[in-house]
This record gives structure tokens, sequence and C-alpha cells, in this order.
């Protein structure tokens, strides 16, 4: 039987002295989780999505795309690292020397075995809590993309085939083929 942790006020330096070993920590709701260096596999679904947003964002002048590691410093007790994430312009007061200190306006978790139901559950409990307007689960096994929105327990959108992202209302869409997002991985799942 294994025990949850007890929460506890966590400040930033305190967090910010873990220490720098591969591992990827993070204080949700207070609780400290410690993750191991993320899998080829999760790294090269996470590069493809980067490579994907990025350009698009940044030839309309959308915002900007950031990849992990970077921190998001919603408060004392959440500090998150996640895989990727999208802030509109015009939001300069969100970036500071710390990290992001303000919700993005896309969060991107590409899961993996060890953090598919952290992800799913607190994460995203604390993205909707803090006022994150959209937040993609990437399931590998899966081959899809799950969208949720705040408003919303379940996802909004399951996606298999093609998910159109349109960050700005009225503004440019981006297509994102899902099946050749997760093609030519074989290599990678041995």
């Amino acid at each position: 039987m294994s025990t949850q942790p007890a929460a506890r006020p966590w400040t930033y330096e305190e967090f910010a002295r873990l220490p720098d070993d591969g591992q990827r920590y993070e204080v949700i709701g207070g609780v400290l989780y410690v993750s191991p260096a993320p899998q080829p596999l999760h790294q090269e679904i996470s590069a493809r999505l980067f490579e994907l947003l990025r350009p698009f964002a940044r030839k309309n002048g959308l915002g900007r795309v950031l990849s992990a590691p970077i921190d998001v410093l919603f408060g004392d007790g959440d500090y998150m690292e996640p895989d990727l994430v999208f802030i509109r312009a015009g939001r300069r007061g969100v970036y500071t020397k710390r990290g992001l200190e303000s919700a993005p306006d896309l969060v991107v978790e590409v899961i993996s075995p060890t953090t598919g139901l952290r992800d799913r559950s607190i994460k995203r409990e604390r993205y909707a809590h803090f006022g994150v307007p959209e937040y993609w689960i990437v399931d590998p096994s899966a081959e899809r993309i799950e969208v949720y929105r705040p408003e919303s327990e379940a996802p909004s959108v399951l996606i298999t085939d093609i998910l159109d992202w349109q960050p700005v209302p009225d503004g440019p869409k981006l297509t994102i083929d899902v099946v050749e997002l997760f093609s030519d991985l074989d290599e990678l799942l041995e």
C-alpha cells in the first residue's frame, strides 16, 4: 500500500535549491513529485510539436512557444514544469528570471507510463484551478491528443486524426496531423 506524502508549504527558494541532477522536480498542491528524465519517445513527440507550434506562433505574431525545462510558478506550493507552453503576445508580465509567473495560454504534457496518472488528475486540476484556458495531454500509447478546457471535466475533444489549433480568437489556425505526429516512431519504442 502506497501513501501520499503530506502536503506542506513550499517557498520558491526551497524549490530552487533542489538539485540539478537530471530528475524532474515539481511541487503540485504542496507535494514534491520527482520523475526520471523523459524517454526518447517522449522527447521526440515533444520536439515534433514544438517544431509545429513555435514557427506558426512566431510567423503570425501570436506569442511564444517554450519547451521544457521551464518553471511555471503558480504560487507557493505549485511549481510545475510542462513539456510545452504557449503565451499570447502582449503578456510580457508573465516572464521573469525565475520562469513563468502566471498561467500560460496553452499547456502541453506528453504523458509517459510514470506520469500519465498525475498529468490526468492533479496536474489537470491544478492547471484548471490556476486559469490555464487550454491543456493538451498527448498520449503516445493511444496515439491521440486530449484537449481539456477548464469548464469541462471530461476532455473537450479526443483527437486521433486532425487537430486545428486556434490560439487567438478569430486568428489563424494551425492544422496538426495527429497521425503524422505519431508516425515513424517504431525504433524509439524498442
